[in-house]
């Protein structure tokens, strides 16, 4: 590293600035993009540089790879960020590519961090710039790029998908920070992995640690670093988690997924990792009883109230201690029995009618309070289910007319439903029985 490490105080630089990679080969992690043969790699080696968006959580390498793209290239870098630039910060930066490569013939990397923050009019600025090869434009974002970045510059640029360090990538960084920044520092191994379950796989924010654990250590006056020291000074941090991102929506699916699987440890694993992030307990307690009716439905219908009352505790009792009951409730969830007949059969009578005409109700269905309307036909041979054998009225008939029962619902034999489906059975085979008596009535007499 050619960068001086210990700079005076009036140009201080952070930990995470010091030790960022000056070549490729200082980076750590990244190993599916970075390593021999593997895409990123492959486009140094070859020296085909081209527009791409870098896609990943905080801390994992965006801008470092961006700058490290600039230097092995040989290119003027400009870097934009999304939350501060506007239209006229984009053409001053058009203009400044176009006086350097009019001065110097060499390419321009714009860097644009948190792409996903320009609106559409912001995005579409770029184009045409893209499209001459006057820059070549390095995205970095945290969102889905999917769903964040227009069409249009989305098929400009190679997406690359950037992961979070694991704990090996980690130590090697902490033992990089402290053999070249923080010499006298050492670290028992329980205070090792809780620095490191802290970072929660960014490397900015395990630096920023160190740096707050050397500032308090110099305080303290000591040099070896115990679990305890740790725990007092960095005190509890978050996991990575963002309420409006992917990683929200990643774990909310793992979550229903593992409660469908019925696997409750799994479920349990991602209820409280939702909590221990900061997810609001509300939110949870709406899809664990949308889970109960989309997933369980009538195979267990206990699901569905032991789901609503574990949303009225925690109301009552907020947190911690009405998580309890949204955990138990997860636990009840994944053992049930599992049926989506309900949940089918609705969505199919939903499309099913907004793709139909809008059909008359027959007759006999109607209510008739008046005398024309008992005059012109309306409920007419209604059969009250009351007054027939087993309360059932057999063979009548409560679809529009000229509509074939259409057997959405149809039960799993799982749990209460396999009883529903018994149920049925039954019934339909008394409506056969009317149907054929009514056609045997209906048939001349010699």
């Amino acid at each position: 590293m050619n960068r001086n490490l210990f700079p005076p105080a009036d140009t201080y630089e952070p930990l995470a600035e010091r030790l960022r990679p000056q070549q490729l080969s200082d980076v750590i992690g990244q190993h599916h993009l970075l390593d021999e043969g593997k895409p990123l790699y492959n486009a140094f080696a070859s020296q085909h540089i081209h527009s791409m968006l870098l896609w990943g959580p905080p801390g994992v390498g965006k801008t470092t790879l961006a700058r490290l793209t600039a230097q092995a290239f040989d290119c003027s870098f400009i870097a934009l960020s999304a939350v501060m630039a506007g239209i006229k910060d984009i053409r001053q930066t058009i203009e400044s590519a176009q006086r350097l490569r009019a001065d110097s013939g060499k390419k321009t990397i714009l860097f644009i961090d948190e792409i996903h923050r320009f609106n559409t009019a912001q995005q579409d600025a770029l184009l045409p710039h893209i499209e001459s090869g006057l820059v070549i434009f390095i995205g970095a974002t945290t969102e889905n790029p999917s769903f964040e970045v227009n069409a249009a510059l989305l098929s400009r640029a190679t997406v690359y998908v950037l992961k979070p360090l694991d704990d090996t990538d980690l130590r090697q960084l902490l033992l990089r920070a402290r053999t070249q920044a923080l010499p006298h520092l050492s670290f028992e191994e329980q205070a090792t992995q809780t620095v490191l379950q802290s970072a929660d796989g960014d490397a900015r924010r395990l630096l920023n640690l160190l740096e707050q654990l050397d500032a308090a250590a110099q305080h303290a006056k000591i040099t070896h670093i115990e679990h305890a020291f740790v725990e007092q000074t960095i005190g509890e941090q978050l996991r990575r988690f963002d309420k409006q991102g992917d990683a929200f929506y990643d774990q909310i699916s793992a979550l229903h997924k593992s409660v469908r699987g019925s696997h409750p440890d799994a479920a349990l694993y991602w209820l409280t990792r939702m909590l221990d992030g900061g997810a609001d307990p509300r939110y949870l307690a709406r899809r664990i009883v949308r889970m109960a009716w989309e997933d369980i439905g009538l195979a267990d219908p206990r699901a569905i109230q032991i789901a609503l009352d574990a949303a009225q505790t925690w109301e009552r009792l907020g947190s911690p201690e009405g998580e309890l009951a949204l955990g138990q409730a997860i636990i009840y969830l994944s053992m049930a029995a599992k049926s989506n007949a309900g949940y089918q059969a609705f969505n199919q009578a939903k499309a099913f009618v907004k793709q139909d005409t809008s059909r008359e109700v027959p007759l006999h269905l109607r209510n008739a309070p008046t005398h024309l309307m008992k005059n012109l036909g309306y409920g007419k041979e209604y059969r009250y289910a009351h007054d027939e054998t087993d309360a059932y009225a057999a063979g009548e008939n409560y679809l529009p007319d000229g509509m074939s029962a259409p057997g959405w619902y149809q039960p799993v034999a799982r749990g209460l439903e396999a009883k529903i489906a018994e149920k049925l059975a039954s019934l339909r085979a008394l409506d056969d029985d009317a149907s054929a008596a009514r056609d045997r009535n209906q048939e001349p007499t010699d």
